[in-house]
Parts: C-alpha cells; structure tokens; sequence
C-alpha cells in the first residue's frame, strides 16, 4: 500500500487543505474506495497514526480516503467556510482526478468516528445514491440535542460559529430528521457502533431508536469501551468485516 499525504487547493473552501490518501499498489482494476471520517479534536491524518487502517485496508485492496475538515460538523458555516459543499461535491471529483479509484456505488463507502460518524450518516442520508455502506463509531449524532443543551465551553464556542441563528432541528444537519423523512428503498446499508462506557451513548440509542421507529434496517451494536482509539481501532476492523470482507 501507498500512503499519501495530498495538499491541494480546494475551491469551495477558498484555501488550500490536505487529505490522506491510503492506495493499493497491486490489482487489477480500480480500487472500492473508504471516505473514512475525522473526529471533532482530529485532523485528516488521525485515523493512520491511531488506528492500523493502512493495515487493514491492505487485506481489503481498500482504498482509504480521509479529508481534512476542521472543527465543521460536515456543515456549511454560517460565520466560515463551506464544509459540505466541499464533502459532497469537491472531494469526491478531487479524488477521482487524482487517483484511479473505482466510481461505482457498490464499490463506495463511508464511515467515521464521533463528529465523523455524524458526518458519514449525514452523507449517506442526504446522498444515498452515492454509498453502498455507511457506518459511525460512537457518533454525535444528535446534533439538535448538542446545539440546544450541551453546555460544554468548546460547544458553546463552536455551534454559533457553524450554524448562527439556524437550529439544527428538523432541517438537513439533523440526523433524527433524515432517517426520519429517507427513501427506505433507496439507502445504503447502515452501521452503529458505541461504548456503552462513552460520553455519546444516549444519543446513539436516540438515533437506533429513530430509525428503528422509520422502519430504516440498522446494524447497531453497543458494547464495553469508551470515547478512545484503542475502541475504534477495534471496531474499524468489524466495520470492514461488515462493509467489505477478506478475499477467500
């Protein structure tokens, strides 16, 4: 396997950014590809420097893709830049330009951890056509309850700055909403995991049970860990056993 550590210029950000990059160097056709998602305190290199990903890709011919989004939540900011526009659109056409990955969507995934798995739900949700499997590791992924109640000094700092005036509630951040209002028939495949020892575990149980009450098919999971890497280092692999197993 490759790892590349690409600086580019990025034009819905109006900067230049960076993604890590892991690529297989054998095979015969383009690679499935990951969008594999940051947390809230991490950077597009946390997931190769915690997590043995390269590894675990490389038994998979997996390509791995992780973007650099700051502290965004995957959103368009109200007072900064525009996120998602970048998720969803630049990255996706960047990537392909760059590298010879394979464009189907049965070959493309996406997952992530805390505010990255909030990010790879959004994704799936509000893109469905593009992901075969979307998974979250221990998600925020009730990002209304966040913006309404959580007290904590980063997130009182933070929700202004990305969504202003705008409430979360029942609009296109809002996971309960999406899974809520979603094509059943047209989704991709989901997964969940979480610690039952983590600081996220209430919300994750709001969202299995919101999708549970839209009839939305869940893979959901709950377990000993906590809001660490040692967990996510586990669970990554279980996600690419789920989305994507070893060659026999």
């Amino acid at each position: 396997m490759a790892v590349i550590r690409c600086d580019f210029s990025a034009e819905t950000l109006e900067l230049d950014t960076s993604m890590t990059v892991v690529l297989p160097q054998e095979g015969t056709g383009p690679p499935p590809v990951l969008y594999l998602l940051h947390g809230l305190s991490d950077d597009d290199s946390a997931w190769t420097r915690f997590t043995s990903i390269e590894r675990y890709a490389t038994d998979r011919g997996l390509a791995v893709v992780m973007p650099q989004v700051h502290r965004s939540f995957y959103a368009n900011e109200a007072v900064g830049m525009r996120f998602w526009d970048f998720l969803s659109e630049e990255l996706p056409a960047t990537v392909h330009r760059f590298f010879k990955v394979s464009d189907r969507r049965e070959d493309t995934y996406v997952a992530g951890l805390s505010m990255g798995g909030y990010g790879a739900f959004k994704w799936a949700l509000r893109e469905p056509h593009r992901f075969a499997a979307a998974a979250s590791l221990s998600g925020a992924l009730d990002l209304a309850y966040i913006q309404e109640f959580d007290l904590r000094p980063h997130i009182l700092g933070l929700m202004p700055r990305v969504f202003a005036d705008r409430p979360v509630r029942g609009g296109d951040d809002d996971l309960m909403h999406l899974v809520k209002t979603a094509d059943r028939e047209r989704l991709p495949r989901l997964f969940l995991r979480c610690g039952t020892e983590d600081v996220l575990l209430k919300q994750n149980e709001r969202f299995v049970a919101a999708a549970q009450a839209a009839g939305v098919p869940l893979d959901a999971g709950f377990g000993p860990g906590e809001h660490v890497w040692q967990y996510w280092d586990d669970q990554i692999q279980n996600v690419l056993d789920w989305m994507l197993p070893k060659p026999a």
